[in-house]
Order: structure tokens, then C-alpha cells, then sequence
């Protein structure tokens, strides 16, 4: 017998095992979408608050005043969909799957958008136009960007919804649905900050 038969074998290298992200990619993906959304707003924000302490008098006297109460209602609205989204997103995470939190979700940000747009129309109808005045203008540019993350949210949470009811497809796993709550989450703490400060202020 030679001399390798009585050698020891010889262990298989061990793989080494790549430690998971601090931060997971999906996340970090959609806090560099928030903080660009947040730089966007900062600069409209600013260019509000120049045109509103710059004016003699805000808003002008011969332009509509906005409707505080109907738009207060509608801000609770928006809260609202925040409980069942939230819900949904911890069944989620159980690898359960609950469809008509995201369902009642989408559907309350829809109402959200549909006030708010009967009371654009309405706005418009008594003289306050984007081309107006100032005021006008500087109304519907801010309310207006805020409008349009709030649509592309509700199309966002559509989708998760229709998928959600084809259980051969359903969510593959809850970093999408996670992904849609952060960013909901921001579209409801934004417009909490823009309610006082375009209506109240």
C-alpha cells in the first residue's frame, strides 16, 4: 500500500457565505426614489413659500377661497388607507396573503383623487386658474406634482391588487408590496405636511 492510502482526506473547502445587506436592495432602491421626490418637493415648497411671503395679501382678494373643510375630510381619507396597507403589508411579510387590504387601499386613495379632482373643477369654475394669478399658479403646480405621485401610487397598488387575485402568480414575495407602502407612506406624509401649509397658512 502506498502512501496516499493512509493519508487523511481532505475536507472540501467550505463556500464561504456572502453576509446579507444591512439594508435590502429593494429598499434602498425605493429610499433613492423618496429622497429625489423630496428634493423635487423642496424646490416647489420653496418657490410656495417665496410667492406667498412676497404677496401683499394671499390669496388675492378677487380669487376663490380654497375649501378647507371638504379638503380636511379628504386628508382623513388618505390617513385611512394607511390602516389596511399596513395590514397587508404584516401578512405579507407571514407569507400570508390578504388582497383586500391593498384592494381597500387603492381604492381609498381613487376617492382621494376623485375629491380632489370635483374640487379642481370647481375651483376652476369660480375664476382660480393656473394662469390666474400667482396664487393660482403656484396652487395647482404644487397640489398638482402631489396629485400626480398620488395617481402613480393608486396605479401601483392596482397592480398588486390584480395580481394578488391570480393565485398562479399572487406575490412572489412581500419586497414589492413593501416597496408600494414605503412610497405610499411618503405620498400620505407629504401631502400632512402640504395640507397646512397651502389651505391653513
Amino acid at each position: 500500500m502506498t502512501a496516499e492510502a493512509f493519508a487523511m482526506p481532505r475536507r472540501p473547502a467550505s463556500i464561504p457565505v456572502a453576509p446579507e445587506p444591512v439594508v435590502s436592495n429593494t429598499r434602498l432602491a425605493i429610499v433613492i426614489v423618496i429622497v429625489g421626490e423630496s428634493m423635487l418637493f423642496a424646490g416647489l415648497v420653496g418657490m410656495y413659500l417665496v410667492f406667498r411671503l412676497s404677496a401683499p395679501q394671499w390669496p388675492p382678494p378677487d380669487q376663490p377661497r380654497l375649501p378647507i373643510v371638504m379638503t380636511a375630510i379628504n386628508t382623513v381619507i388618505l390617513l385611512a388607507s394607511l390602516v389596511p396597507l399596513t395590514r397587508a403589508l404584516a401578512a405579507a411579510r407571514r407569507h400570508q396573503l390578504q388582497p383586500r387590504g391593498v384592494q381597500l387601499a387603492a381604492l381609498l386613495g381613487s376617492l382621494f383623487l376623485a375629491v380632489q379632482g370635483i374640487e379642481w373643477l370647481r375651483l376652476l369654475a369660480h375664476g382660480l386658474t393656473p394662469g390666474a394669478s400667482i396664487y393660482g399658479g403656484a396652487f395647482y403646480l404644487l397640489i398638482g406634482c402631489h396629485f400626480v405621485h398620488v395617481l402613480v401610487a393608486v396605479i401601483w397598488l392596482g397592480t398588486l391588487a390584480l395580481l394578488s387575485r391570480r393565485p398562479r402568480i399572487g406575490w412572489s414575495s412581500s419586497a414589492g408590496l413593501e416597496m408600494c407602502t414605503i412610497y405610499w407612506y411618503f405620498v400620505c406624509g407629504l401631502w400632512v405636511f402640504l395640507f397646512p401649509l397651502v389651505y391653513l397658512y
